[in-house]
């Protein structure tokens, strides 16, 4: 009986080793699952603000809606600086990475154009500097997150031509929205034919996108690993 005793003891010093890595192990996997639960947490609670995010963008398009349907122009919202912060929201709401990146590119124009056009001729307006501005200021803090790629500025040349149509046919020639109707007073004496204007335009514009989508894709690359935000 007595010699059972240091073999037990034995038996007892090589298993309480085991208990102990055991124990270890448990603890690292315990450890492990938790900073993994926090992660998706944190990406879950990321995701639902950058989401919300795209309420802002539908607000600044709905107040310049109300504007122009007062004063009687609503084809003024199919410019692309103005239809851009409806694509803004949906790209932020979907998580949509491209409708993102072509608003974006089309918005940094829209900002210079609406300054020349309409802040330099008729002032500052509300809900416009609500659309261009503020616009602006979501747009790249929703392009930080996703990254800017190389082939965003063909998509946006494409929805450029939609527009055009869509203007074309859905807005008055008065208006001559996204310049879908005639020629622009300050090139009626350079261009006989408003084909061709549109011709040289529509090229100008497509070596504009690809250029600023050249100096984005370089300040704000894509970050796959990070990024999980679909493409298209």
């Amino acid at each position: 009986m007595f010699a059972e005793i240091p073999v037990r003891n034995g038996i007892l010093k090589r298993i309480y080793p085991v208990g102990e890595r055991i124990k270890k192990i448990h603890r690292v996997m315990e450890h492990t699952a938790h900073n993994r639960n926090a992660r998706v947490m944190a990406s879950a609670d990321a995701s639902i603000h950058f989401r919300l995010l795209g309420v802002l963008p539908l607000l600044f398009f709905l107040l310049q809606g109300i504007h122009y349907w007062r004063i009687g122009e609503l084809g003024n919202m199919l410019w692309m600086c103005n239809i851009g912060n409806l694509m803004l929201a949906f790209g932020l709401f979907f998580e949509n990475a491209m409708l993102i990146r072509v608003s974006v590119l089309w918005m940094i124009p829209g900002l210079v154009v609406w300054f020349i056009y309409v802040v330099w001729a008729w002032g500052v307006f509300f809900s416009s500097t609500l659309a261009h501005v503020g616009g602006i200021i979501i747009a790249i803090l929703a392009l930080k997150r996703v990254g800017m790629d190389s082939t965003a500025w063909l998509y946006a040349v494409g929805w450029y031509l939609v527009a055009q149509v869509l203007s074309r046919f859905l807005t008055a020639p008065a208006l001559n929205v996204n310049v879908a109707h005639a020629i622009d007073p300050g090139w009626q004496l350079t261009f006989n034919s408003y084909w061709k204007f549109w011709l040289v335009l529509t090229s100008a514009v497509a070596i504009a996108l690809w250029l600023l989508g050249l100096i984005l894709w370089k300040i704000f690359p894509v970050r796959t690993a990070r990024n999980p935000i679909q493409s298209g």
